[in-house]
């Protein structure tokens, strides 16, 4: 279907890869691997005819469409998410013109036997047929189901583009993305803005779409679903197996331990080459041959081992000291935002030593709880801490405070002790900050880069109740093994918030599931908790859930001092004015937020890193702050009146 030809690309003046040839067939379920920096996204974006090849060429059939998702991309306003999904069927809406255009044609003629009026039946029939095949009449449903399926409610159909995140604005991309039904279709790293079961509805559409589909991923549960073919780029070639992730690491563990030994067999022959033209260098009887050993070693075409392998790596958390027996207990927990209640009547307790899971719709509220158990957020009910509880927290907006005046290798240096800062190189290659990386400035680092950062630093501190929030968006499948292993091993209280089944799967032995307002228990890991709610379709299952055991509110008692009307009016509008701020002040962040994204991925580049971009980052980043802090303060002021 779409052929690879000889493909080289040079960038920073560097061979990022070379000789690159592959075939994608119709139905090719392809996991495009490697280590970050490897040249994965900038394939897709040869593919998708965005970026030219510094050599070779792509080949594709005349009519083949090409679907592209990337990490980060620039969203347009004035749309609803109905609207914008719709866009997908600009050429549905162009036959309905045709069609509609050739019925007033047909309507205005009377010649039925002329041949230009048989043309026009002819035509009618053709496009009537096509506009049948595609869906013309039933595509406002397909919208229905991939919105409802990539998580958005019916009620967020008629909102504004603008009020959403950049991720919420990153599944309207996929959905429609989806609903095109391109030829091939090409994701980099879809799910990292999606929840379990968002991601679990993408896997069944793939798997019923006819079509060629090569993504990018750090999630091994997906690729494992999905793929049946994986293509690595390492050290600047590809290897191409016809084989699922899980299937490749075997053989993959296989080639790597072929190449050591070739190499170990290259570096003794060398070794010998060397010795023998250094020992008969100045005896004249043996010219010839010292000649013929030099020319042999000029020729000798170094064997490369793919990139080290650190997910043997064995990294601790600093031991954690006795914490009381029930690090985290909740009574009657409940919280609201304004008339928006997000989850009430939450009662549970969490014993040391055990690791759970919050998992649900990306809304429902997992957050919002951690923040309230690090007292970030007011509540109503009681949230207990128990005794000499130390608490290490990780989320995204962690990596915005680390000291940008200081290199990658000094902020870890700076707070590893004991024998593991003999370790700290090789902990930082684990992350994926090996080498030259290591001596990076904290200010000219990526947002993801920041997060990696951010664990490791966390890593090395000393607490016994660890909560991470999504800790895994930005790492890649070595580094998840390491944190895996670490978390497996650390002897203190763990929450994780995760969609990340393989992640979470044997590290957690309790889930709290997060929906329709109510935070339920569920015992067992990540998988058992899937095969209990039905894994094919874990919506239905928290709407079955809800519906089985209602839970009734405990009624408000009247309040016996009501305001006068005018009192009650000017509440109100007061209340108005106030959701209109925060309103405002969510819109401003989530735009600060976008250009953020967007001038990371530019400063990632080497034309984009200069010290102007340098400046309008940190200007950003002070924009982002204060529109938080005013988010904030309308926020409580909201809260304040009712």
């Amino acid at each position: 279907m779409l052929s690879v030809d000889n493909i080289r690309v040079d960038f920073g003046g560097r061979n990022l890869f070379h000789d690159v040839s592959f075939i994608i067939n119709k139905k090719d379920r392809i996991a495009l691997v490697g280590k970050n920096g490897a040249g994965k996204s900038t394939l897709l974006k040869i593919i998708a005819g965005l970026q030219q090849p510094t050599e070779g060429a792509l080949s594709k059939p005349r009519g083949c469409t090409i679907g592209y998702l990337p990490q980060v991309m620039n969203h347009t306003d004035g749309r609803t998410v109905f609207e914008e999904a719709e866009t997908a069927f600009a050429h549905i809406h162009e036959m309905e013109e045709q069609i509609a255009d050739l019925n007033d044609r047909l309507a205005t003629r009377t010649d039925y036997e002329s041949e230009d009026y048989q043309k026009l039946i002819e035509e009618y029939t053709h496009i009537n047929e096509q506009y049948t095949m595609m869906g013309g009449s039933h595509y406002e449903a397909e919208i229905e189901k991939a919105l409802q399926g990539l998580g958005f409610k019916r009620s967020d159909f008629t909102r504004p583009t603008s009020e959403f995140s950049g991720g919420w604005r990153m599944r309207i991309e996929l959905a429609k993305l989806l609903l095109q039904h391109p030829d091939v279709l090409l994701l980099d790293e879809p799910t990292n803005h999606l929840d379990i079961e968002s991601i679990q509805w993408l896997e069944q559409f793939l798997a019923r779409s006819s079509n060629a589909v090569m993504l990018v991923s750090h999630d091994r549960a997906f690729l494992n679903a999905v793929t049946n073919r994986t293509i690595e780029i390492s050290c600047g070639r590809i290897y191409d197996y016809k084989l699922p992730y899980d299937k490749f690491m075997e053989t993959r563990k296989e080639r790597r331990e072929q190449q050591i030994r070739a190499y170990e067999n290259q570096q003794k022959e060398i070794a010998d080459i060397k010795e023998f033209i250094e020992r008969f260098r100045y005896k004249p009887t043996k010219a010839v041959q010292v000649q013929s050993r030099i020319k042999q070693l000029e020729k000798m075409v170094p064997i490369e081992i793919d990139e080290e392998d650190t997910s043997r790596l064995r990294l601790r958390f600093a031991p954690a000291t006795r914490s009381g027996n029930y690090p985290v207990i909740c009574n009657d927990v409940e919280k609201s935002f304004g008339n928006h209640k997000v989850f009430s009547n939450v009662n549970f307790t969490i014993n040391r030593g055990e690791k759970v899971a919050f998992v649900g719709r990306n809304g429902e509220g997992k957050t919002t709880l951690v923040r309230c158990i690090l007292k970030e957020l007011d509540y109503e009910g009681e949230i207990v801490i128990g005794h000499n509880v130390q608490v290490g927290y990780f989320a995204q907006h962690q990596a915005q405070l680390l000291d940008e005046k200081l290199t990658v290798f000094q902020t870890i240096d700076n707070v590893a002790t004991g024998d593991i800062r003999l370790r700290i190189r090789d902990i930082l290659g684990a992350f994926m900050f090996g080498g030259e990386a290591s001596d990076k400035p904290v200010k000219v680092l990526s947002g993801g880069e920041r997060s990696r950062l951010a664990m490791i630093r966390l890593l090395l501190q000393q607490m016994n109740l660890l909560i991470l929030d999504e800790p895994t968006n930005h790492l890649d499948m070595q580094s998840k093994d390491v944190l895996k292993e670490a978390i497996r091993d650390f002897d203190g209280t763990v929450i994780l918030v995760s969609h990340d089944r393989e992640f979470l799967d044997g590290l957690v032995t309790k889930v709290y599931e997060f929906g329709d307002g109510k935070v339920r228990e569920h015992l067992g890991g990540i998988y058992d908790y899937l095969a209990a709610k039905n894994t094919t379709n874990i919506n239905e299952a928290l709407q079955t859930t809800a519906k089985s055991s209602p839970v009734a509110d405990t009624p408000k008692p009247a309040n016996e001092n009501r305001l006068s009307y005018e009192a009650e009016k000017q509440l109100q509008k007061q209340r108005r004015k106030l959701e209109k701020m925060v309103e405002d002040s969510e819109r401003r962040v989530n735009e600060i937020e976008t250009d953020i994204a967007a001038m990371e991925e530019l400063m990632s580049t080497i034309e984009g890193s200069t010290e102007q971009n340098f400046t309008k980052y940190a200007s950003l980043k002070k924009q982002l702050a204060d529109a938080m802090s005013e988010w904030e303060k309308s926020m409580e002021q909201l809260e304040e009146i009712g």
